[in-house]
């Protein structure tokens, strides 16, 4: 008997040339787009983890919703993260999460968060640009402008 397994895929959705994708330069653009991509139903109510995707170029591959949880927190699984990042074939991504609060410091949770996923993405030579934190009022925090990732 032949044994079958499922195989695990991941969909891009849109028609557009890569080349027409919005090319992050700054966390200031980064910080729009995902501001703009946001369910603005849900920024002020629950905490949600995204990953932005991103080509050699920094041009966005897509977004993807790596967790939601509760009002002052959200559980990131590093292998479904970078499961994600791999089958995608990014070569570089900007971490992103909302505080309801509207508080823009980051939680010593963050800190290490961030700094796991930092460590995880050397190993597979995926640069990690950022990690903003957005509030429901359109302000954010950015580790890489704030130092916080060198």
């Amino acid at each position: 008997m032949k044994a079958q397994v499922n195989e695990i895929s991941i969909k891009y959705q849109g028609n557009f040339k890569i080349s027409q994708a919005p090319k992050i330069t700054s966390s200031v653009n980064a910080a729009e787009l995902l501001f703009d991509m946001w369910n603005k139903d849900q920024i002020g109510l629950q905490e949600c983890f995204k990953v932005m995707l991103l080509n050699n170029s920094n041009r966005v591959k897509g977004i993807f919703e790596v967790s939601t949880g509760g009002i002052t927190g959200t559980l990131v699984d590093l292998r479904i993260l970078f499961a994600v990042v791999l089958k995608s074939l990014s070569c570089s991504v900007i971490l992103s999460h909302n505080h309801p609060s509207g508080t823009l410091k980051p939680s010593e949770a963050d800190k290490r968060l961030t700094e796991k996923i930092k460590k995880a993405g050397e190993l597979l030579d995926i640069k990690i640009l950022d990690h903003l934190i957005l509030t429901p009022d359109g302000d954010y925090f950015s580790f890489a402008d704030e130092g916080r990732l060198s």
